[in-house]
């Protein structure tokens, strides 16, 4: 590939232009820019690019690790140096330095970085080594700037956690700068704002409510206040609504444990209930009139062939051959073996056993006989061919036998 270029004076011509340009490795870019520096380029060319990389890892630009970075005694002069600058001056005016570069990061909107000088300034006003520290010419008035500089760090940060919805820990800074300082607006707001998008009402309309009577004329702090009221007024419609239906429920669960009783039918739980989702026992239409029909969720049972059918509503009065005479012939009863006319119906009793159960019964009349349960809101009846009942009928004194 040719090249055009102009030539300098200096222009070496034994220089072939047609060549394409020479790319300089990574180790010749180091030792160009190593021999640019100090009178004894001699001394510094000499060392390997792997030594001249260590070298570079020492000082705080290039530094990858503090272990790496220190000499054989353990210690590194630079970066001694850099942390010995975090305690020029007394403890105030390092929180102050904190302060002034956390509220740069605030103009910049960088609220993580502002969140992490501020939280360095709060910990150098923690620190309880004074030995650490210049001494202050005025001690009391060095005491006076830490307690403003720990409200205003505590009230900074909480604008940052505010900002990154850490609202819980916006609370707590909020606190201590209220602690320090009751009337402190911004903590106030703050605090408010963080409690509102908790969705805790009365503890942001608390803090907002004492916020306006301290400063009446801030329209932030109103604008806040009146969105709370809203959100509680709200709120209090979704609570007499949810204790309505709560009241409600319990109301239909009393008229549904009535009208069992009234009929003699017996239910009890189990630790592990079917997931049944919406079929449960009910009254209807309806479930706050005792006088309403009992539906239960039925189950009809082929354990022959391992197969099921849910009907949701039974009602009490329906027949087991008003229900049995839509769902018969089966479409996977290839040997025509499950007839209204053939099959047999039974349920389990109290204690343990099997009951033939006549197809005519109304499900109420095979419910109320004293001697079958429901378990776990869900009646359930095995449907079996005659033919091939005593076979199953024994299986199943052997298995609950065992």
């Amino acid at each position: 590939m040719s090249r055009i270029e102009e030539l300098p004076d200096d222009f070496d011509e034994r220089v072939n232009l047609n060549d394409a340009p020479k790319e300089t490795s990574i180790e010749e870019l180091y030792d160009q820019h190593i021999s640019a520096f100090g009178p004894e380029p001699n001394q510094m060319s000499s060392k390997s690019f792997e030594e001249i990389a260590q070298d570079m890892s020492k000082t705080p630009l290039f530094m990858n690790s503090l272990d790496a970075a220190a000499n054989d005694d353990g210690e590194n002069i630079m970066l001694e140096a850099i942390k010995a600058l975090q305690h020029e001056g007394t403890k105030a005016d390092v929180a102050q330095g904190f302060k002034e570069r956390g509220n740069e990061m605030v103009a910049e909107k960088k609220w993580k970085d502002a969140k992490e000088f501020y939280t360095k300034g709060i910990a150098v006003l923690a620190d309880n080594d004074e030995e650490r520290w210049d001494k202050a010419e005025d001690q009391t008035a060095e005491e006076k700037l830490r307690v403003l500089l720990n409200e205003q760090l505590h009230v900074n940060r909480a604008r940052c956690n505010l900002e990154l919805k850490n609202y819980r820990s916006t609370t707590a800074d909020c606190a201590v700068a209220l602690r320090i300082n009751p009337s402190n607006i911004k903590a106030h707001y703050r605090s408010a704002s963080a409690l509102f998008a908790l969705d805790k009402v009365l503890e942001a309309l608390d803090v907002a409510s004492r916020g306006v009577k301290l400063d009446p004329d801030n329209t932030a702090l109103k604008k806040l206040l009146d969105q709370i009221r809203g959100r509680m007024k709200t709120k209090e419609t979704e609570d007499r609504r949810r204790l309505a239906e709560l009241r409600r429920k319990q109301q239909e669960r009393m008229v549904l444990e009535a009208a069992l009783k009234a009929r003699k039918v017996t239910v009890r739980g189990s630790k592990q209930p079917p997931n049944l989702e919406d079929a449960t026992i009910r009254l209807s239409p309806d479930p706050l009139s005792p006088t309403s029909l009992l539906e239960f969720p039925v189950m009809l049972l082929y354990p022959m062939h391992n197969q099921t059918d849910l009907i949701k509503a039974w009602a009490e009065k329906d027949a087991i051959t008003h229900h049995l005479s839509y769902i018969l012939p089966l479409p996977w009863d290839s040997k025509n073996e499950y007839k209204l006319s053939t099959v047999d119906c039974y349920m389990d009793t109290i204690s343990g056993g099997l009951m033939k159960v006549g197809k005519k019964l109304t499900l109420l009349e095979a419910l109320s006989n004293g001697k079958i349960e429901v378990v776990d809101g869900l009646v359930r009846i095995y449907v079996v061919p005659g033919p091939l009942a005593p076979q199953w009928i024994a299986e199943m004194k052997q298995k609950r036998g065992k």
